[in-house]
């Protein structure tokens, strides 16, 4: 009954409250998972147009940079063209925020991200793009066979709510069947709470950044808790790179499946693992490129960095947004009958990659299993701060030997083919990061270098 409620009128009044046309994109996003192949990229292609034609029309930055490259709006007729408009980076938001605006633009919603690895990202979001992500994630769960009013725990990079407005929202939350636990305390109590909600068995879905879920598996396996019969159905996991010993730990300790997304405040609703285990791109909403370091599209199964044009964008557009995140596209059709298209590897950040002194580029797993498999280790984090000095955050428990150290350096080392200076700290605590995630692996190193090198990416 609630989740009828929810789906037929207290999600919908949410979204028209908000000014959200979420259930019109909903439709048009449904209507496109039917369509073939040739009529989804027809659909992508006539909305890249319309994106194009409003940007000229009415957004200072998108006028400016097609004249300067000597463009008109009848240039820009499928993604293969946007290849003549330059990159739009981080920086430029930053330094074009007012000029991306259209001059027309109803009310937009400021967002930031969480600025862990330097300044945060200030910009600015239309009502429309914050629906297309609303409707992409409700569309998603629809796959999986679930919905807005199944009842969801959200693990997520918030604070305990305290002011009038929060009150407010955890209300709402209420009524719409979803409850925000804060990614921000993963300590034992806290943790000892969150399995006690789920040991209810009301839950239907979890939110959560993949290395949350996972330290909340491995503290109920820790304290002999069997989540099993929770009644859980699928985990959807995103904002992380997410491991596949995670996946593995936390599938096993819940009993249900997994479920990866990809995509971001800034970048958009990117693509989502289907039941099939497809990485699936929202094509209709996103037009994703995979570039190298001189901006050339790579063949697809080569790594690359991720850009996006969002077509749901017009009145602060991204077209060409570089995302600095690694990936590599996938040939093929899934199984599931989809057409769209699909992405094969998701490695993460540039900065989530070790760089060896030979050029050598290091996936952050080659690096994380050092670690990881030691007893005794509870958390972790490695930084490289030089191409040959690695500083590694260690949480320890009783079961952890001195000797482990040694075995670090060697393993570090070995893995670098360099004698490489390797420092370790011990902390009570590894603390998240601002946003509430957690990072393994960060590099301070740049790759662009190593990339533009024919090395290996991981030995």
């Amino acid at each position: 009954m609630q989740r009828w409620l929810v789906w037929n009128v207290l999600f919908p009044l949410h979204e028209w409250a908000k000014g959200h046309p979420s259930f019109r994109i909903l439709k048009e996003m449904e209507a496109a998972d039917r369509l073939p192949a040739a009529e989804l990229a027809a659909l992508r292609d006539r909305k890249l147009r319309q994106l194009i034609d409003y940007g000229y029309a009415h957004v200072p930055y998108v006028q400016r940079i097609m004249r300067e490259a000597g463009l008109t709006p009848a240039d820009i007729q499928g993604p293969a063209d946007l290849r003549r408009l330059p990159l739009m980076r981080k920086a430029d938001v930053r330094r074009h925020r007012a000029e991306l605006r259209s001059q027309i633009a109803g009310k937009l919603t400021s967002f930031s991200t969480g600025g862990s690895t330097g300044e945060p990202l200030l910009y600015d979001l239309p009502k429309e793009r914050i629906a297309s992500w609303i409707a992409c994630r409700q569309r998603v769960m629809r796959w999986w066979g679930l919905s807005a009013g199944d009842k969801e725990y959200a693990i997520w990079g918030s604070p305990v709510e305290v002011t009038r407005q929060d009150r407010i929202r955890n209300l709402r939350d209420k009524l719409l069947a979803t409850q925000l636990l804060s990614a921000f305390e993963m300590n034992e109590p806290t943790m000892d709470r969150y399995l006690r909600l789920l040991l209810k068995g009301d839950c239907r879905t979890i939110i959560s950044y993949p290395s949350s879920i996972y330290l909340l598996a491995m503290h109920a396996r820790k304290r002999g808790i069997d989540l099993r019969e929770t009644g859980v159905k699928v985990i959807f996991v995103t904002g992380e790179v997410l491991f596949p010993h995670q996946r593995e730990v936390v599938q096993e300790t819940l009993n249900c499946p997994v479920a990866n997304g990809y995509g971001g405040r800034d970048s958009g609703f990117i693509c989502h693992e289907c039941p099939r285990g497809s990485m699936h791109i929202m094509a209709d909403a996103t037009v994703v490129e995979i570039l190298d370091p001189h901006g050339n599209p790579v063949p697809d199964g080569e790594l690359g960095e991720i850009v996006i044009t969002d077509l749901y964008s017009r009145e602060v557009p991204f077209i060409r947004y570089a995302t600095g995140d690694v990936g590599a596209l996938a040939s093929g059709h899934c199984a599931c009958g989809r057409a769209l298209p699909l992405i094969d590897k998701i490695q993460g950040r540039t900065t989530d990659f070790v760089v060896a002194p030979d050029g050598t580029i290091l996936h952050a797993l080659s690096v994380i299993y050092i670690v990881r498999e030691l007893d005794g280790v509870e958390q972790f984090r490695i930084r490289q701060k030089k191409v040959d000095h690695l500083h590694v955050q260690l949480v320890r428990n009783d079961r952890f030997r001195p000797e482990n150290e040694g075995r670090i350096r060697e393993g570090l080392r070995k893995r670098l083919h360099a004698n490489v200076d390797v420092t370790i700290e011990y902390l009570p605590v590894l603390p998240p990061e601002r946003s509430g995630k957690y990072r393994h692996v960060i590099s301070d190193v740049s790759i662009e270098t190593a990339l533009a090198k024919p090395v290996s990416t991981g030995r």
